[in-house]
C-alpha cells in the first residue's frame, strides 16, 4: 500500500473514532461507504489496496432544496464521508461528475486495479433534493448507458417528495445532523435494488409563423426543464420545418389543472424565496393557489375550452393492440399518466381497484416495472382531494404502453405540463397543424428501496402472488418498436454534455 493511502486511512480513523465512540456507527461502519481520494484524481497508489467498501456511494445534493436544509445536509455529508464523493448539483452537473468518475474508474481497471473494479461494481448513488433533482439524476444515468448503472436512493428534500415516498424513504424533510445522515446510510446499506420503467416524452409541432413555442420555465427555476427541451439542429431527432422536444420521466406526466397550480407555486417561490423555508408552509401554499385559481369551482371559473377533451384528442396503445381513442368526459380538466403509486405529496390517484373492477375494465395490478402507465383524470380540486380517503381515487381511464396527445388546431394558445415535479407553460401554435405529444416506454433504471417501499414489482413474489390470476399474458417481446421508432425514443436528453453513442468505448474518454 502506498504511503499516501496509508496516511489517508489513518487520518480517517483518527477523525471519526472519537466522534463515534460508544455508537453503533463506528469507523468500520463508515469505511463501507468511503471512497478514497485516489479514485477521483491521479494520486499515487500501489496494487496492495485495502479491502474495498461494500457500499461505496456518490452523493448529489441540491443545496437550494428545502430552504436551508440542502446546504446544511451538504456540509454534514462532507464531514461524514470523503468530501470528494459529495457534490452540489448547483455547482457541477451530475453528468460532468459521472463522466469524470467513470472515466477514472475505467482507467484504473485497465491498470488491473481490483479496488477500482469493486467500486465500479458496487457503486450506489444518493440524491438529495426535490423530485425534479431526483429525475435529473435518473435521466443522466439512463443517458450514459453504463454497463453497470448504479442504483439510486432518494433523500426527501423537496415539497412533494413523491419519488422518495414511493420507495420507502419517507416524504418529510430529513434531519441534517450527523446522526440523521448516519441513519440514512444504514438504510442505504440494507436497501434492495428495484427496477422501474423509464418513459420517454416526444413533442413535435410545425415551426410557427410568429412567436416561439419553446417551453417557458417558471421564472428560471433551477434545473427546470432539464429533462424536456428542444433538440439541437444536429440531433438525429430533428426534422426540418418542425420544432422537436424530448424528455423523460419516471413517476408521472400531467397535463392541465395540477400542472398550472404547480407552475404558479414555483413562480411564487422564485419571487419570494424567504416564504418557502418550511415543507408544511409550502404544502399550504399549494392548497391556497388551488383556491385562488378557482379549481375548487372549476366549472364556474374555467371555460370549457380548457378541458382536456376540448384541448386534445388522446389515444392509447397496449403492448400488442392498435392505437385506440380514449373517451374523455367533458368535465376532465387534468390528466395524470402515472408510473409510481405516489403523486402530489404521496397520494395514489389510481388507488387499488377491486378484482371485479379489474376484470370488468381489463385492468391489471399496477406495477412499476410492467411497461404500463396508469392514466387518471380529475374534474376539479375537490375530485383530487378524494384521494385522501382510504379508498379514494381519480377517474381511472386506461392502462397504456404508449400514449398520444393530438392538440386541436387553434384550441388554445398555451397549456401547462409537468413531469416529476417540474412544471412548465407550453405555448401552442394557433396557425399550424396538430401538435403531437407522445409517451413511450424506454427500458428501465435501478432504484434503491427500503422495507417500507410502496411500489410493487411484477418480479416480487410477495406483491404479485395475490394477483396471479389477473396477470397479463402479453408477450414481453411485443414492445419492440420499429427501427425508426426505436431510434426516436432512445435518449432522455438529461445528459446534454455527455451522451455516449451505443458503439463507443467509455474507456476512450479523457
Amino acid at each position: 500500500m502506498s504511503m499516501s493511502i496509508t496516511r489517508g486511512l489513518n487520518s480517517f480513523k483518527r477523525r471519526f473514532d472519537p466522534l463515534l465512540a460508544g455508537s453503533k456507527y463506528d469507523s468500520d461502519f463508515l469505511k463501507e461507504f468511503h471512497i478514497p481520494t485516489y479514485i477521483f484524481n491521479d494520486e499515487a497508489k500501489s496494487s496492495d489496496d485495502p479491502d474495498p467498501p461494500k457500499f461505496p456511494v456518490l452523493v448529489f445534493i441540491n443545496s437550494k432544496s428545502g430552504g436551508q436544509l440542502g446546504g446544511d445536509l451538504l456540509q454534514t455529508y462532507k464531514t461524514v464521508l470523503n468530501e470528494f464523493q459529495v457534490f452540489d448539483v448547483g455547482k457541477e452537473s451530475p453528468d460532468n461528475v459521472l463522466r469524470r468518475v467513470y472515466t477514472r474508474l475505467e482507467k484504473l481497471k485497465k491498470e488491473n486495479d481490483k479496488f477500482a473494479a469493486a467500486i465500479d461494481e458496487r457503486l450506489r448513488i444518493i440524491v438529495a433534493g426535490g423530485d425534479g433533482t431526483a429525475g435529473w439524476l435518473l435521466g443522466v444515468v439512463c443517458d450514459l448507458k453504463l454497463p453497470n448503472p448504479p442504483p439510486i436512493a432518494t433523500v426527501p428534500l423537496g415539497t412533494g417528495n413523491n419519488l422518495p415516498f414511493a420507495f420507502g424513504w419517507g416524504k418529510k424533510n430529513p434531519g441534517t445532523d450527523r446522526n440523521s445522515v448516519l441513519s440514512f446510510l444504514e438504510q442505504v446499506m440494507g436497501a434492495k435494488k428495484m427496477e422501474i420503467d423509464n418513459w420517454h416524452l416526444l413533442m413535435r409541432m410545425r415551426v410557427p409563423e410568429n412567436g416561439s413555442c419553446d417551453p417557458i420555465a417558471p421564472l428560471e427555476l433551477p434545473h427546470s426543464l432539464h429533462a424536456f427541451r428542444r433538440v439541437s439542429p444536429t440531433d438525429d431527432l430533428n426534422m426540418e420545418g418542425y420544432h422537436t422536444f424530448r424528455g423523460g420521466f419516471w413517476n408521472y406526466f400531467s397535463l392541465g389543472m395540477d400542472a398550472q397550480v404547480s407552475y404558479a407555486f414555483h413562480s411564487e417561490r422564485k419571487l419570494n424565496p424567504e416564504k418557502f423555508k418550511n415543507q408544511l408552509v409550502n404544502q399550504g401554499t399549494y392548497a391556497k393557489l388551488g383556491c385562488t385559481q378557482g379549481w375548487f369551482a372549476a366549472s364556474v371559473f374555467h371555460p370549457s375550452e380548457t378541458n382536456v377533451a376540448q384541448l386534445a384528442k388522446v389515444k392509447v396503445k397496449t403492448k400488442t393492440g392498435p392505437w385506440q381513442d380514449l373517451k374523455l368526459a367533458p368535465s376532465i380538466r387534468s390528466i395524470v399518466c402515472l408510473n409510481l403509486p405516489s403523486f402530489s405529496g404521496g397520494l395514489n390517484p389510481w388507488g387499488m381497484p377491486s378484482r371485479r373492477r379489474q376484470c370488468n375494465k381489463d385492468f391489471t395490478p399496477p406495477y412499476v416495472d410492467d411497461g404500463l402507465l396508469e392514466v387518471v383524470g380529475f374534474r376539479n380540486a375537490w375530485h383530487g382531494l378524494v384521494c385522501l380517503a382510504p379508498k379514494g381515487h381519480g377517474t381511472r381511464l386506461a392502462q397504456a404502453h404508449r400514449i398520444r396527445f393530438e392538440f386541436h388546431k387553434g384550441a388554445a394558445d398555451h397549456t401547462y405540463m409537468r413531469i416529476d415535479g417540474e412544471p412548465w407553460k407550453q405555448p401552442l401554435p394557433v396557425d399550424t397543424d396538430t401538435v403531437v405529444v407522445e409517451i413511450s416506454h424506454h427500458g428501465q433504471v435501478n432504484m434503491l428501496a427500503t422495507g417500507d417501499c410502496l411500489s410493487k414489482s411484477v418480479n416480487d413474489v410477495t406483491s404479485s402472488s395475490s394477483h396471479n390470476s389477473l396477470q397479463s399474458d402479453e408477450d414481453d417481446n411485443s414492445d419492440e418498436e420499429s427501427e425508426q421508432e426505436a431510434d426516436e425514443f432512445r435518449k432522455f436528453g438529461a445528459a446534454n454534455t455527455f451522451r455516449i453513442p451505443d458503439d463507443f468505448d467509455i474507456s476512450r474518454l479523457s
